[in-house]
């Protein structure tokens, strides 16, 4: 599959986010270099703060093998900020070592302003917005926009 598959399965994903009037509803799978799903994570999933990347990479080990070639693709722009957990998602995939990261919406500033894709470039991780779904990960959060 390519980023825009990969990415739409994201998307659906974070459909079966439990609602919140407090957060997003985000999907997240993480892909080996080879095209193999590794996990996949959706907000709220185990506890009413996570975070669809936390989620999913709370599934593998920080020192898989694989983590550094894989690409996380997230509906919305992992997080720079939050309150919720002592550590940001662009921390976790910092981390983690994954140096590609493929998201459909910028985080609206209806909670923090989303400075993710900068803080993940400034570690050298490659950002790709693929904006072409940003309408549908709106549609799915439209109880918040």
């Amino acid at each position: 599959m390519d980023d825009l598959a990969w990415l739409t399965k994201a998307v659906e994903l974070s459909r079966r986010c439990p609602p919140s009037q407090t957060a997003f509803s985000v999907g997240a799978i993480v892909v080996d270099a080879a095209g193999n799903a590794l996990a996949e994570g959706f907000s709220r999933q185990d506890g009413a703060a996570d975070h669809a990347e936390e989620a999913a990479l709370r599934m593998l080990s920080n020192d898989d093998p694989r983590l550094p070639t894989a690409t996380i693709y997230s509906s919305l722009e992992p997080c720079s900020a939050r309150s919720s957990r002592p550590r940001t998602c662009s921390e976790l995939i910092v981390s983690a070592g994954i140096r590609r990261v493929v998201f459909a919406l910028r985080e609206p500033s209806i909670f923090v302003a989303g400075e993710g894709a900068n803080v993940l470039r400034t570690q050298g991780i490659t950002v790709i917005e693929r904006a072409e779904l940003a309408d549908l990960v709106r549609q799915i959060n439209a109880h918040l926009m």
